[in-house]
Parts: C-alpha cells; structure tokens; sequence
C-alpha cells in the first residue's frame, strides 16, 4: 500500500507531549496522569550514548541531551559515553556521586538492547557501585522501536520528501496534464548485527512505519545483509516511482556516511538526532526506573 500523502500517524503536539508537562511531574509519554515527584528526591538522569570517532556524533548527543535538561530543568542530567568520546560513564557516575548524589538513573540512549546494554553498560554500573556504596545506580531500559520514535522517523522522511521530489509523474489514463504523486519506497536503514535474531527484531521497525503511514517499506543494514543496494532494488520492483533512505540512527557517523556512499543518487532522511520525542522517550524511560524509587520513600 501506498497511498497519497504522509498516512495517518497519532497526533502530537508541536514540541512533544513534554512541552505541556509542568516541571517536577514525571513523563506521561505512555498515558496516564502526571505523578508528582518531589525534587529533593529526585535521582540524577545520567544519559549513555553509544560513542564514535566522528565528532557529529558527539555533538548531536549533547544536542539530545540539551533538549532532555530543557523539558525537565528539575533534573540534574549528564551525558556520558560508552566508548571513544568523552566524558566516560566513569567519570560521570565519579561525579555525580561527588555532587552528593545518592540515586542516579542511567538511561542508554541506545536504539537495541544487544552487547552494549545487556553487557558493557551493567559491568561499568557494577565497578562504580563498588567505588561508591553510598550512590545507587539504576540501569532503565533503552529506547528500542518505541512508537514515538517511529513517529520521529516518520517526521525526517516527510522532511526530505519534501526537499528532493515535488510530484513528477503524469496521469495520463485520468486526464493529461494532472498530476500524480509518487510511490515512494523507503529503506529503513539500521546498523545490522551477527545475529540474525536481532535483525529480524531491527526489521520490526519499518513494519512499524508501514503500519503508521501506509508508505513501502524496506529493513536493510549498513553492516550486513540485507545491503541498502538490495532494499533498493526490491521497492522499485515492487512499483517504487522514488526510494528514499531512512536511517535508523539516532547520529551522523561513519555507517551514515557509508549509506550515503552506496546510493549516492538517492535522497537521505536525517538521523533522528534532537528530535523533541527522543528526549521525551528518554524521560519515560527515566520515569519507569524512577517509579519504584518513588513508590518507597
């Protein structure tokens, strides 16, 4: 299916469902009302990213973060990486516990829970709780194909729809000269793992975007099978007028850079980067760590 227009998507209002939550209330991205959250109590959102050698990354990590301390000025939230940029997870947890801190969430801004989350982050949270008995260290869960994230790649695809194809092909069986707008294809495109297990999960994600806007849709990977070239090839068989590539990523780096260099012809959405419902995401997943905190003091 693809129908005109950009498919109907649930409504959100301009800036996220943040910018009309009232500071010192926890994160209403799944519904319900706001629960009351006493900043005295309040632990420290510590925000891990994944880290890269290309220096766009970092800079559109702080960027994310920025947004996330803007839509709750009651936290205290520090960014921290996993690898190869700075500050470390280490130096961060060193100095939230030397502000005093005595609870900090640590929120993975990663899009999959593979060895990163499930192994790398714990063991580094492990080592600080033993440099620092007195700071308690809660891991949330991480962000994965939340539909507000889907709705955050929704939005950079209409925008570089927007900017590279105006309507183009003429319908001719229902009248010259009107025209028609295209079928566009999109290729979803994710950094791919060894494990097919979690490729077929990673899949889920342009399943999620065809159900919301009714828009063909491809998984393909920057790493392995299947290539953007493959993604490519398999919508315009199927009747694509334009392909255009969605990356899955939450920043520009060397994997983008290699998407952008398979298929150079094709336009490319941005990354989701400091989009309001990241932020918002993020702050759920703060919420629902903290929830247990809250409920026993």
């Amino acid at each position: 299916m693809n129908p005109p227009g950009n498919g109907a998507v649930p409504a959100v209002p301009p800036g996220g469902a943040a910018a009309h939550r009232a500071p010192g209330t926890l994160s209403t991205v799944h519904g319900g009302p706001a629960r009351p959250f006493r900043i005295e109590d309040t632990p420290a959102l510590i925000a891990v990213a994944h880290g890269s050698r290309d220096p766009r990354s970092a800079a559109t990590m702080r960027a994310v973060v920025a947004r996330i301390a803007a839509q709750r000025p009651d936290l205290d939230v520090r960014l921290a990486f996993l690898d190869l940029s700075t500050p470390s997870v280490d130096q961060v947890v060193d100095a939230v516990a030397a502000d005093g801190h005595s609870h900090a969430i640590v929120v993975p801004l990663l899009l999959g829970s593979a060895f990163h989350a499930r192994v790398d982050l714990p063991g580094m949270l492990e080592a600080a709780r033993a440099r620092h008995p007195r700071l308690r260290l809660t891991q949330a869960e991480v962000l994965g194909p939340d539909p507000h994230l889907i709705i955050a790649l929704r939005d950079r695809i209409v925008a570089a729809m927007t900017a590279d194809a105006p309507p183009t092909l003429t319908d001719v069986a229902h009248g010259a000269g009107r025209l028609a707008a295209p079928r566009w294809g999109i290729a979803v495109a994710a950094v791919g793992s060894s494990s097919a297990a979690a490729n077929t999960r990673t899949g889920d994600v342009a399943r999620l975007l065809t159900a919301m806007t009714g828009w063909d849709t491809e998984i393909c990977f920057a790493t392995t099978e299947p290539t953007v070239q493959q993604a490519f090839a398999r919508l315009r068989a199927r009747g694509a007028d334009h392909v255009l590539v969605a990356p899955w990523f939450l920043a520009p780096g060397l994997l983008t850079d290699r998407l952008h260099e398979a298929l150079p012809q094709l336009p490319h959405a941005e990354t989701i980067g400091a989009h309001p419902l990241l932020a918002e995401v993020a702050l759920d997943r703060y919420a629902t760590a903290a929830l247990p905190l809250e409920l026993s003091a």
